[in-house]
């Protein structure tokens, strides 16, 4: 069977290797007679695909054994309300930079459980760069949240912030896994699984136990305080245990490439071949993200008209490629290259651009 030239921005493609180990053992794990959906999350079968979920995220991502590694539900969404629930207080402020609309997302949700202060932001350039400056951190401040990729705008933080009297918070749904990371800079990282670990369902949550002590607040529902997940191993409740184990077979396939400086290596070439004939295209295809701030994981381009745009996805929809539509919030055109995508596709997307482009 063809596979699909899949390059949505999530839920996004898996590697194929991961889907045909998930599918070896669809109905029969382990010798279990059962599927993983199937298997008790109490049992020892399935206790040991999630520690060495756990195990693998650590060793390729470096996290210290002074941080909490969680795996929650409710995707990066219920995060926006968890961070400032956990770690807001009466006498604090959240602070936020604007770097597009999942980071404006998570600070009106921030809005509505505390004091809130917006340290910068691009909103003002439409969402085409990250900031350069940061103009104020505010003297209470609980925390600095950041979106380290945007999606939809298609720009990517290269340098982090740093300011070591403010905990760093970032949600990394749609970058986390393709690039090595300092982990000690950062205090909480939050992550839904769907681009770079795994299907969507569950939610990666690393956290410095030093924060753990901010969310014990016993007026919090158990179901959003961070301790719950930290004390119970994450089995609390019954967690999404199939992705779960997606998210255990993709960090396996990470490991195979070679770890984090491999697959950002790969990343960069991918990006690159786009951007090239972007770039190359004499205003044809024209980038959405200043260049310094372009991200290797969602590249975003414009055409001269929307008729000209239209065109363009229906004849790459006729060629087999999917997913190429812009944001409905921006329109335009999108390619989301996350470590999954092969390179072949990546080549095969250049051609075509190259190929239109010359007969329009």
């Amino acid at each position: 069977m063809n596979r699909a030239l899949n390059f949505n921005a999530g839920p996004a493609m898996l590697p194929e290797e991961v889907l045909l180990e998930a599918n070896k053992n669809w109905l029969n794990f382990n010798g279990t007679g059962m599927a993983v959906m199937e298997l008790s999350h109490r049992s020892n079968e399935y206790e040991e695909v999630h520690e060495k979920a756990q195990v693998l995220l650590r060793e390729l991502l470096s996290i210290p054994s002074s941080y909490e590694v969680l795996f929650l539900q409710g995707g990066a969404s219920l995060q926006f309300s968890m961070v400032p629930m956990n770690l807001l207080t009466k006498e604090s402020t959240g602070n936020y930079i604007l770097t597009g609309a999942w980071s404006e997302k998570a600070w009106e949700e921030a809005k509505k459980i505390g004091q809130t202060f917006i340290s910068a932001s691009s909103k003002e350039q439409e969402y085409k760069s990250i900031p350069n400056i940061i103009n104020e951190i505010s003297e209470d401040a609980a925390y600095l949240h950041i979106t380290s990729n945007n999606t939809i705008y298609g720009t990517q933080w290269h340098h982090f912030p740093s300011n070591e009297k403010v905990p760093l918070v970032a949600d990394m749904s749609s970058d986390i896994l393709s690039r090595p990371i300092s982990m000690e800079n950062f205090d909480l990282i939050y992550a839904g699984a769907q681009k770079n670990l795994g299907p969507s369902g569950v939610t990666v949550v690393i956290i410095k136990k030093e924060l753990l002590a901010r969310s014990n607040n016993s007026l919090l529902p158990t179901m959003l305080n961070y301790n719950t997940y930290a004390k119970h191993n994450s089995l609390y409740n019954t967690p999404p245990t199939l992705s779960i184990y997606l998210l255990k077979l993709v960090l396996e396939w990470a490991v195979r490439q070679g770890g984090l400086e491999a697959l950002e290596n790969k990343n960069k070439e991918k990006a690159n071949i786009l951007y090239d004939a972007i770039d190359s295209s004499s205003h044809f295809y024209v980038g959405h993200a200043d260049k310094k701030n372009r991200s290797k994981m969602n590249v975003t381009f414009n055409l001269d008209n929307q008729e000209l745009a239209n065109r363009f996805l229906h004849q790459a929809k006729e060629e087999g490629f999917i997913g190429l539509n812009g944001h409905r919030s921006i329109g335009g055109c999108r390619a989301s290259i996350y470590n999954a995508m092969p390179l072949e596709y990546v080549h095969r997307l250049a051609e075509f651009m190259k190929k239109f482009r010359n007969l329009s």
